[in-house]
């Protein structure tokens, strides 16, 4: 029997996560579903690395986002057998990807994720449903009364009553569930007046998804895994828009569309503590092996580890023949079937066919790592998911708040009731609708409140990418610290409106009611404007 809580969370990701813990150090009871058998979403089951701005060691991320970096720092400090150059470094970036200043593997931020929720489990204020999915909600005078889960391990079906739900969920499962009014795909023009949008509503038009997964490299060894089914099309694929064929390391630059060629070259022998990551200075993209780089071989005592890991998220298998959302189950399903093939026929290009500097082909030394991913294939628990249903927000953010082009580097909209900031440029992968990447400089900026509360449901609130952006300013919204940085505010914010008896409309629109719980986000070290800082 499950618990009834003040406040229901579906969805385990990293926004879901925050949000628990937010609503746990107000006092209140939670009780946190997720899909998986992971807690952390595109941090854990979907094995991303952080994406992160260039500032994150200094400032524009939550004090309790903060806390999770240091946890994974010291995790690897105190088990790992780092080289005592590596561990005196207060930035350590375990991995030395240039993706983000603190790439590591998902094992280590489930661990760390897991040990922040521990002491509100032992103290009986959340209760954590792992392997658990909403599948309907009732909604009765603009509020939803209560969610059906079922038990994926089982089959059981239970509703649970709250009087806050969190929709911190991949997709904004909620908002479809529970009759929330939402966005999906790219809206048109003539709506937001952004450039970038499409003449026409294009609602299947969502960015790609990417199942991601680990290797290591053996040389002399053969890990070659037998040929994916669908490795015939996938090697033969190549897009419209496409330098070559897009098992091939030849692909557009995201930022200017120039074919661009990547090198990979496994375990390289340059030390890892010379590695710089800082994306405003360079994407350091072109390079696939140390992009996403999770574990440095380099980084510890001579013979602690044979191989790098490196994380595969690249152009070569961003997926997106079909759309994940609006479409029906049925084609959600082949949506991450399809991108699962991809991913093993990459895997298998790369062990047979892929061209070496030294001439030969393919690298049949590179392993599949399951005990990385948790999985019995190496794949990750769960594709990563770049774009969700949206809210139909009290405030939208739309192009002009954030593109460089239109406010300058130094501009960016300022809004009255901001709970967080963020950074990263506007990026969009291919898509569904058959766009190329759109990638834009984007200013830092901040999280409007606005973009939380629904229009009309009284009691729900989104945890992720399912805020008020659009299509194009998803794209910079989307990252891990933003997310954390939402789910946190989300769970404060349901607290807060169940100690004060007022609703979050009221909050947000109420200068007084705003201020008063803003003052409680500052307490809690959550940033709420920038410094002079230049976008990028």
């Amino acid at each position: 029997m499950i618990p009834e809580p003040d406040i229901l969370v579906v969805g385990a990701g990293l926004g879901g996560v925050a949000a628990a813990l937010a609503a746990c150090r107000a006092g209140r009871t939670v009780v946190l579903t997720e899909e998986t058998d992971w807690i952390g979403g595109q941090l854990t089951s979907q094995a991303v690395p952080p994406d992160e701005h260039p500032w994150v060691e200094q400032f524009g991320t939550t004090a309790s986002y903060r806390r999770l970096r240091e946890g994974i720092r010291a995790y690897y400090r105190q088990w790992y057998p780092m080289r005592s150059e590596a561990l005196a470094l207060t930035d350590l970036n375990p991995g030395a990807g240039r993706v983000s200043k603190l790439c590591h593997e998902p094992r280590v931020a489930l661990t760390v994720l897991e040990a922040m929720l521990a002491p509100h489990r032992a103290a009986g204020r959340l209760t954590l449903l792992t392997e658990h999915r909403a599948v309907a909600a009732e909604a009765d005078n603009d509020v939803i009364r209560a969610v059906t889960l079922e038990n994926l391990r089982t089959g059981d079906r239970e509703t649970v009553t709250a009087r806050y739900v969190i929709d911190a969920t991949e997709t904004g499962e909620l908002l479809e569930l529970g009759g929330v009014e939402h966005a999906i795909g790219a809206e048109a023009r003539g709506e937001f007046d952004e450039p970038h949008a499409p003449e026409e509503a294009q609602p299947l038009n969502q960015q790609g998804i990417t199942v991601c997964f680990a290797l290591s490299h053996h040389e002399g060894e053969n890990h070659t895994v037998d040929r994916p089914a669908d490795y015939d099309f996938w090697r033969s694929y190549r897009p419209d828009f496409w330098p070559g064929p897009l098992l091939g390391f030849q692909a557009p630059d995201p930022r200017s569309l120039e074919s661009v060629p990547r090198t990979f070259v496994p375990n390289p022998d340059i030390d890892p503590l010379a590695v710089s990551a800082d994306q405003s200075a360079d994407a350091g993209d072109k390079e696939l092996w140390g992009f996403r780089r999770i574990l440095a071989r380099g980084m510890h005592r001579p013979g602690a580890f044979g191989s790098d890991i490196t994380l595969v998220n690249w152009p070569l298998n961003d997926y997106w023949l079909k759309p994940l959302i609006g479409a029906g189950e049925e084609v959600s399903g082949q949506a991450v079937a399809e991108a699962r093939q991809l991913s093993l026929s990459l895997l298998y290009w790369l062990q047979t066919e892929a061209p070496r500097q030294d001439g030969g082909t393919g690298f049949p030394g590179l392993r599949i790592r399951p005990d990385v991913t948790g999985t019995e294939d190496g794949l990750a628990k769960a594709p990563y998911v770049r774009e969700s249903r949206r809210i139909k927000a009290v405030t939208t953010v739309t192009e002009h708040d954030v593109s460089i082009d239109i406010v300058g580097p130094h501009g960016g909209t300022r809004h009255r009731d901001s709970v967080g900031v963020g950074s990263y440029r506007i990026d969009l992968h291919p898509s569904t609708g058959g766009d190329n990447y759109i990638d834009i400089g984007s200013v830092p900026f901040e999280i409007p409140l606005g973009a939380l509360v629904p229009r009309r449901v009284r009691n729900l609130l989104p945890a992720g990418k399912n805020i008020g952006t659009t299509h194009i300013t998803n794209g910079c919204y989307r990252l891990h610290p933003v997310e954390w940085n939402i789910g946190e505010v989300a769970g404060a914010l349901a607290a807060h409106c169940l100690t004060e008896g007022v609703e979050p409309r009221q909050v947000q629109s109420e200068d007084k009611r705003y201020e008063a719980f803003a003052r409680l986000l500052d307490r809690d070290g959550v940033q709420r404007h920038w410094p002079d800082v230049r976008g990028y």
